[in-house]
């Protein structure tokens, strides 16, 4: 079938990108020029491949890949998008091939000084025959004025028609295939399952035949039957025999499984909850139509508490009915997508590519090592080389940053290998040189020892150039700044100046290794050079790696041995979105959205990982584990999978419940159980198209009209149009669907052609496996084993735009597409607009931990923390992200868990009346009830034993540990007593108003002290948020005091009144008793005397009190009572 698409001028195309230029170079006048692109499409056979598009990279293409890789793009608001060329990104050397910088040998063409392009074994990429060694501009220059002529051998290059369209300007290139035919080549190659070709282009036919047993598949003429199987393939292809019908069902086996808790702990743990719940309604009854007349005030306080406490505990426990577990298999994933089948002779990995997004934004909040260790971690993933990516998000737009980013680049030639070829876990160096265990167990390769040692040697002076990185940008800044005033200062003498020198201003810029100037924050900030105020950056760390293999070398005795060991590097990007002035850039969520924008354009991975720069990947397999949900049957329906949190660096005591696991391991596998657990930030796999603000497939909604019930359409990735596509049917809709759509992308998308056609792709690479009958939306196997187009100019330059300040004015970015705007808990309210369309998630919990992090051990950033988190959930309680407000798609259950994470704030308001209530008791004499009757205290023991079986069950099937359970409790009323409280507040100025609420970022980086390694624990560092828990504390401390001296100098000793208040407060001071410990400090730091004070002074004031109010039948001090 021949197609031939329309008819188009290269201006308005070209225009758009000729406006980016390289450098000072003027704008491209290539307009008018009409160019017709017709498209073969014949059906790809082992006889019949498709030749228009090469598997080889041509001399020109391995020029632009390595320009594109080479140079720091720019760009921003009304200004003109550049591409500066680096000879060297950091001061020390890199020879990984890969690396960001020209590192090729010199051009040979007199009076020029640049370099020649590498290819990815670093080996100098020579584009005639006659192997003259020449640079990319004089190779443009001689394809320009010199009719494609080689400097050399005087003879004309054999490809010049190839780099034709860019060589009557210096502008950026355009894509190949102009943009949009590029993408929709990809994807009708895609779908076409175009068969792989062995490393010299051709298809071998004989070794075809011989591995498929003369079987091209199902679906060909010749199959063979069970008969011409020998025994010796029963293991290996018994698949393939038999019955075309049951192919599938021979070949497909889950990637998942569902692993149900007992129903021994399962049923006994609904069946309490139900009895809890009974004895609750009971008692709450009783307490209302049993008021107490003498202390009326108190009884109505306590008893309003009490029903709040029943409603959130009802929340609470609800969501948590239907708990699972979840069991990834890795075998059938490398079976079904890494291993040789007739679709995939060779046993290319078919597995989708994954962009992965690292956040930071201070580098003093957050060490650049730390962000280093997390990179490294992520590149040294075991997962397919040439599909993953990384993006490293520099919200603060530091050379600090950059550097270090450039140094990991550098240290990644060494530390990856060495990790593949020995099994290293985890993959963080810093963590694997400080493993408490042997390293040494299980290992058996000879050579061990002596490479871990090398490696060793290399981390350390890697550390130590992160180390110095500040005290060298700074020392370099100066030198050049030094020289630039010099220069000035003598221009000034010799324009005749009588102005004093002193009047003459020279900006202090910070400047890179390459003696330019930096073009983001610089240390003394100045205009278009400051936090707030700097130009979109990309710069490529570590360029696409090549498509095949590629082993090292021995030929260095001291080096690694890597002759059997593949040394390529997923692609390292660094990215600084511009920040303008009078732009709301809404923070990290803001950051988000623009690494989903630039990696669409670049690598368009079909699924994203985010990472906060203090989680790393500890198990390299956790990418695969995520697959496999997202891989299997009815995967296509799942928007992301989320990982458990864990931590290190805790106290073993874990004072302030910092590993969460009550959250973690209970709370997250129950909402599994639902429709899914709710993204918390970070270690989460995301659907892309998901992101992109589109339902599932075929989500169809139920709507109620006038004549009863009809199917409402979703906005599916299939309603988005291929611009450019004349005849257009949608799965979803008619043509006037189409055309609206077609209206509205720029609206939802923004302008960016490419990233609207990038949709699409991400889409069809995203779905699983169409392997068995019974998956309905999937993809043919085989289709992702296509190489990447290589990564040109103009695609970076694409980049640029996409990530500057003003691309998401007047479109859906933060709405209703990526990560949603407007709540400082951005990835709750994410997680909820997902489920809230019908999506479903899954909480994939490993055997070994997928990632790790840190988490703030002191108490005041603890706290904080903690205020942050409540402060978005009354954000998300006074917004439309109201569960209250959902769809009919969120599960009743999942509405309820949603409405929870909104309320549960609030309840701080009740828990610190109820809290004080014990103080009043006391203090007053009264007590909530009339008297301890029986039917109290019946219904006291029931509450008490329910809520322990609930715990003991929830422990059983959960797997956490009763401590673990009580520091949770613990923190629940230290939190609530302090940080929900002021959560609350500010919730309530921000609504009423208007006033905004700032954070800080949570400081990743640890005490001072070294040699204590929770030194952090034992800081205090004073904030309004402790007065109420210290007032709880005083209070409750002053009442027992207070009621025990009136008790024992009272004539009628009220025992029991005495006794029902102070089990209360003891019942409040027990779970303050952290916080009262981290007020403390470090143990054995706090002065006796400051106990003694506090004894006497709790005395003098319960003396005081009796004074003031001395008992009944009483007018002095002391009562009836007498010393012996």
């Amino acid at each position: 079938m021949i197609m031939a698409s329309k008819f188009k001028h290269a201006s308005s195309t070209v225009r758009k990108i000729t406006q980016l230029s390289n450098d000072m170079d003027q704008e491209s006048e290539n307009g008018g020029v009409g160019l017709a692109t017709y498209t073969v499409h014949i059906p790809p056979t082992p006889d019949n491949q498709p030749m228009e598009i090469s598997l080889e990279r041509s001399n020109s293409r391995r020029v632009e890949d390595q320009y594109a890789s080479s140079s720091m793009f720019t760009g921003g608001f009304n200004q003109l998008t550049r591409a500066h060329l680096k000879d060297k990104v950091i001061e020390s050397e890199s020879s990984h091939p890969q690396m960001a910088g020209a590192k090729g040998s010199s051009c040979a063409v007199p009076g020029c000084d640049g370099r020649v392009m590498t290819d990815e074994r670093g080996l100098d990429v020579l584009p005639c025959e006659c192997d003259y060694k020449i640079c990319r501009d004089c190779y443009r220059d001689a394809l320009r004025t010199g009719e494609g002529i080689c400097p050399g051998c005087k003879e004309p290059y054999k490809e010049p028609e190839e780099v034709q369209g860019v060589a009557n300007s210096r502008a950026l290139p355009l894509p190949p295939g102009a943009g949009v035919n590029k993408m929709e080549r990809r994807l009708s190659l895609m779908k076409s399952g175009a068969l792989t070709r062995s490393q010299t282009n051709e298809f071998d036919h004989a070794q075809w035949l011989f591995e498929t047993k003369g079987s091209y598949g199902y679906g060909n003429a010749m199959w063979p039957k069970d008969s011409e199987l020998d025994a010796s393939s029963v293991s290996g292809s018994d698949w393939m025999g038999g019955d075309p019908n049951v192919f599938n069902e021979k070949q497909w086996r889950p990637l998942t499984r569902k692993l149900s808790i007992s129903a021994a702990v399962l049923s006994p743990y609904r069946l309490i909850i139900f009895v809890r719940l009974v004895v609750l309604v009971f008692f709450l009854v009783w307490r209302v139509r049993n008021p107490n007349d003498d202390a009326l005030w108190l009884w109505g306080m306590s008893v309003v508490c009490e029903i709040w406490f029943a409603f959130s505990w009802v929340l609470d426990q609800l969501p948590k009915l239907f708990p699972i577990n979840r069991f990834a298999d890795l075998d059938v994933l490398k079976e079904k997508f890494e291993t040789p089948n007739p679709t995939n002779p060779t046993g290319k990995s078919d597995l989708p590519g994954i962009d992965m997004f690292v956040s930071t934004a201070d580098p003093e909040k957050e060490p650049p090592l730390v962000t280093a260790n997390t990179i490294l971690s992520i590149l040294a993933a075991d997962y397919p080389v040439e599909k993953l990516s990384c993006y490293v998000s520099d919200d603060g737009g530091a050379l600090l940053t950059f550097e270090a980013m450039a140094e990991a680049a550098s240290f990644a030639n060494l530390w990856v290998p060495f990790c593949r070829k020995h099994g290293i876990e985890p993959r963080n160096p810093e963590s694997y040189f400080n493993l408490k265990r042997d390293p040494y167990k299980n290992k058996v390769r000879s050579d061990f020892v002596r490479e871990r040692r090398r490696v060793k040697r290399e981390y350390d002076e890697f550390k130590v150039r992160i180390n110095s990185l500040p005290d060298s940008i700074r020392r370099r800044s100066d030198a050049y700044n030094a020289r630039e005033e010099i220069k000035a200062m003598k221009k000034w003498r010799e324009n005749g100046n009588e102005e004093p020198v002193e009047n003459l201003k020279i900006p202090k810029a910070t400047w890179m290794a390459d003696g330019t100037h930096w073009p983001g924050t610089w240390t003394t900030a100045a205009p278009e050079h400051s936090r707030g105020d700097h130009a979109s950056i990309i710069q490529v760390m570590l360029k696409p790696p090549s498509d095949e293999p590629l082993t090292g070398t021995a030929t260095d005795s001291d080096a690694l041995d890597l002759t059997e060991v593949d040394i390529r590097l997923p692609m390292l990007v660094y990215v600084s979105r511009e920040k303008r002035p009078g732009y709301d850039h809404n923070k990290k969520a803001g950051a988000m959205n623009a690494l989903v924008r630039a990696s669409a354009i670049m690598s368009n991975g079909p699924f994203i990982l985010n990472l906060d720069c203090d989680h790393y990947i500890f198990n390299s397999q956790a990418l695969r584990e995520g697959m496999c949900f997202m891989m299997d049957r009815g995967g296509e329906r799942l928007c992301y999978v989320q990982f458990p949190q864990r931590f290190e660096g805790i106290d073993p005591n874990d004072r302030y419940a910092n590993h969460n696991t009550v959250f973690f391991d209970v709370n997250m596998r129950a909402l599994d159980g639902i429709q899914g657990p709710v993204y918390v930030g970070t270690g989460c796999l995301f659907r892309r198209t998901a992101l992109y603000g589109f339902d599932p497939p075929q989500m169809k909604e139920e709507v109620a009209g006038w004549f009863g019930r009809k199917n409402k359409k979703s906005s599916t990735v299939a309603s988005v149009p291929e611009t450019g596509s004349e005849d257009q049917s949608l799965r979803n809709g008619g043509i006037d669907d189409e055309e609206m759509s077609i209206a509205l992308i720029p609206k939802k998308f923004g302008n960016s052609s490419l990233l609207v056609d990038s949709i699409k792709v991400a889409e069809f690479q995203g779905l699983p496996l169409a392997d068995h009958s019974s998956i309905k939306y999937g993809r043919p196997p085989g289709a992702l084993t296509l190489p990447r187009d290589p990564l040109d100019a103009a695609t970076v330059a694409e980049a640029i735009n996409v990530i500057s300040c003003w691309y998401e004015d007047k479109t859906e970015w933060g709405l209703r597409v990526g990560w949603i705007y407007g709540s400082v808990t951005e990835d709750v309210v994410t997680g909820y607009r997902m489920h809230n369309r019908g999506w479903k998630s899954v909480y994939c919990v490993t055997k070994r931990d997928a990632f790790r992090g840190t988490a703030p051990i002191n108490l005041t950033d603890r706290l904080h923390q903690v205020l942050r988190w409540a402060t978005g959930s009354v954000e998300i309680f006074f917004s439309r992200n109201n569960a209250l407000l959902a769809s009919s798609r969120l599960k009743f259950l999942q509405r309820i868990a949603y409405l929870n994470v909104g309320i549960y704030p609030f309840t701080s308001i009740f828990l610190i009346v109820y809290c004080f209530l014990p103080a009043l008791s006391l203090f007053t004499g009264q007590f909530i009830v009339q008297s301890l009757q029986v039917t109290f205290l019946v219904y006291l023991l029931g509450i008490t034993l329910t809520l322990v079986l609930l715990a003991a069950l929830e422990i059983k099937w959960s797997g956490i540990e009763l401590e673990e359970w009580w520091r949770n409790e613990q923190f629940w009323l230290i939190g609530g007593t302090s940080a929900h409280l002021a959560a609350v507040l500010q919730g309530l100025l921000k609504v009423m108003a208007g006033i905004e609420i700032s954070f800080t970022l949570t400081s990743k980086s640890a005490g001072d002290d070294e040699n204590d390694e929770y030194a952090d624990l034992y800081v205090i560092k004073w904030t309004s948020l402790m007065i109420p828990p210290i007032t709880i504390m005083m209070v409750n401390l002053i009442a027992i005091a207070v009621a025990v001296s009136r008790t024992i100098y009272s004539d009628d000793r009220q025992w029991s009144s005495l006794l029902g208040g102070v089990f209360f407060s003891f019942w409040v001071l027990a779970h303050l008793y952290p916080f009262a410990k981290g007020l403390m400090g470090r143990r054995g730091r706090t002065p006796t005397i400051v106990f003694v004070w506090s004894g006497l002074i709790s005395i003098t004031i319960s003396l005081l009190w009796v004074a003031i109010d001395p008992p009944s039948g009483s007018s002095q001090i002391g009562g009836s009572f007498q010393f012996p």
